[in-house]
């Protein structure tokens, strides 16, 4: 198969990291179908993020998988019982959601089989992160084993790649990787408690690593704040 013949399912959740990891997946040469999930987190707003960053990628298709995850509850982004912590805490922070990313990797597995396609990528990041033990590159690993253990496509010989371009690199690098690319991080929602205008807290976790990573790079923040 010709580079030009890849396909590549691209979780986009409408943040800086999947935007980056969106790009480089296209400059890789993989013809890109989006997948986001409606899972009953806080900010509504980093989904419509999604479909803009979807729609300006000229992705193939985008879609939208609805879930309730607010149910399950457990976490401050599926439950606003709980509050979202706006100072750095010991562990892991009251914003992971159980199993969401096992949960999310299961649909893009599914939807990658039946395109056919090569890979699937996923923003993980394991430095500039919250601790969340669905980022790390064993958890990333095991799911590659799932991969060819519970297809048919892994039962017949093929391969679908888990790609995560961004394991290893810090918020700067990501984002200095993106402005290379491309990337206009003016559309992006990074925050956990972004209001509906997609206007950014400036206080939670991901809002205080995106801040550092633009001061790192040396790039202009273009992130609209409340």
């Amino acid at each position: 198969m010709s580079d030009s013949a890849k396909t590549a399912v691209v979780l986009v959740s409408g943040g800086l990291d999947s935007a980056t990891c969106l790009a480089i997946a296209a400059a890789q040469n993989y013809t890109c179908y989006a997948m986001s999930f409606n899972y009953g987190q806080r900010a509504v707003s980093e989904l419509e993020a999604a479909i803009r960053i979807a729609k300006r990628a000229a992705v193939v298709e985008h879609k939208i998988i609805q879930l309730d995850m607010g149910v399950i509850g457990g976490s401050a982004l599926t439950d606003n019982a709980i509050a979202v912590p706006e100072h750095e805490s010991e562990g892991i922070p009251v914003t992971y959601v159980p199993a969401r990313n096992t949960i999310f990797l299961a649909y893009a597995l599914s939807w990658a089989e039946v395109l056919g396609a090569d890979a699937i990528f996923i923003g993980v990041n394991a430095r500039d992160y919250s601790g969340y033990p669905d980022c790390r590159p064993a958890y990333i690993a095991a799911f590659q084993k799932l991969i060819h253990l519970a297809t048919k496509t892994g039962i017949e010989g093929k391969t679908i790649l888990l790609e995560t371009p961004l394991i290893d690199l810090s918020k700067a690098e990501i984002i200095k990787t993106g402005n290379r690319l491309g990337v206009d991080y003016s559309l992006t929602v990074s925050c956990y408690q972004a209001n509906p205008k997609g206007e950014a807290c400036g206080r939670c976790d991901s809002c205080r690593f995106r801040m550092q990573g633009f001061r790192e790079a040396d790039v202009a923040d273009p992130t609209h704040y409340q």
